[in-house]
């Protein structure tokens, strides 16, 4: 576990919440280390005296180590952080996560939190289309574009059996009328291809390996801020998106310390950090990242977790039965 105990260096006022929490406070998270080393100094520039440890890994093996803490009786972590609701979702439905009635929640859209206060999300990561720019004069601007025969052979995009937020993306393309699967079956027939994850997608339509591909926002966004030949497209039909939820484990041993996390990552201060990331905060005051529309512009388009996680195998197997995996 990699221990990250940073000393904050700003004042603090002694009354109120911040004064109140301190001790150990053990997260599981899938957030990357770079990322999750700046998140924990800044939270402790307001809670100093938490003292943060945390163990990083994609959400598979983090879920993985979890389930067997469970089986041995001994949980270790008072938090999760991890990269999608369906987990959460089933951990919630084993009666593993506490509910947070007084979580504030003020100004958040509501489907951007469990409705039982057990897990919140904690910035908004949506998933649209990229395309190079050396290759492509007149980018396509829908969904449905992409099944256009000019796009033939072109397009890439990750696999929801290796990530996240592709069996999100996927999950809930498939379970909306307008899309469904037919809508996969017709990239299949174009010859759209599925790689593994986003950051492969990326290097494929950076390099001009391919002109199109279905990824993560802040990828192309950040490459293209850099230099790369790349640039993103917020289709007009709406996005589909993961909000890296947070949630406090039933077996949680510093539950005043979760509290304030969670508070943290919900409040301005928090969501502008967030933004700072390169990530879409999910207060609609708080201003984004460059290049990202304003969170009242978007159309996020969403499915019930439950309903994702039900369909959640079988959409794997005729995704794997389209495109190989």
């Amino acid at each position: 576990m990699r221990a990250a105990l940073i000393a904050g260096t700003a004042m603090i006022a002694l009354t109120g919440p911040a004064f109140a929490q301190s001790g150990p406070l053990v997260i599981y998270t899938s957030t990357p280390t770079e990322q999750m080393d700046m998140l924990v100094s800044r939270f402790n520039e307001t809670y100093p005296d938490i003292e943060v440890e945390y163990f990083r890994s994609g959400t598979t093996e983090v879920i993985n180590r979890l389930q067997s803490e469970f089986a041995a009786e001994s949980p270790q972590p008072d938090l999760l952080l991890i990269a999608d609701t369906v987990v959460m979702t089933a951990l919630k439905n084993d009666d593993r996560l506490q509910g947070y009635q007084g979580a504030p929640v003020d100004g958040l859209n509501p489907d951007l939190y469990d409705s039982d206060m057990t897990f919140f999300g904690t910035k908004l990561i949506t998933t649209g289309f990229a395309y190079n720019t050396e290759l492509v004069d007149t980018p396509p601007t829908a969904w449905s574009d992409l099944t256009d025969p000019e796009i033939a052979g072109r397009l890439t995009m990750p696999s929801p059996l290796y990530s996240g937020a592709a069996a999100i993306h996927v999950g809930t393309m498939t379970e909306l009328d307008q899309f469904g699967w037919d809508y996969y079956e017709a990239l299949a027939e174009n010859g759209a291809v599925a790689g593994r994850g986003n950051g492969g997608v990326l290097d494929a339509v950076a390099r001009g390996e391919q002109s199109y591909g279905i990824i993560i926002d802040f990828m192309p966004l950040n490459a293209r801020a850099d230099g790369s030949p790349i640039d993103f497209v917020f289709p007009e039909e709406g996005v589909t998106s993961v909000t890296e939820p947070v949630a406090i484990l039933s077996t949680a041993t510093n539950v005043e310390a979760a509290r304030a996390f969670v508070d943290w990552q919900l409040s301005e201060e928090g969501q502008s950090f967030h933004a700072e990331q390169g990530y879409l905060p999910l207060l609609p005051d708080v201003e984004g990242p460059e290049g990202f529309p304003a969170l009242d512009d978007l159309t996020i388009l969403s499915v019930d977790p439950a309903r994702l996680l039900e369909a959640d195998e079988s959409m794997k197997r005729q995704f794997a039965d389209l495109f190989g995996g």
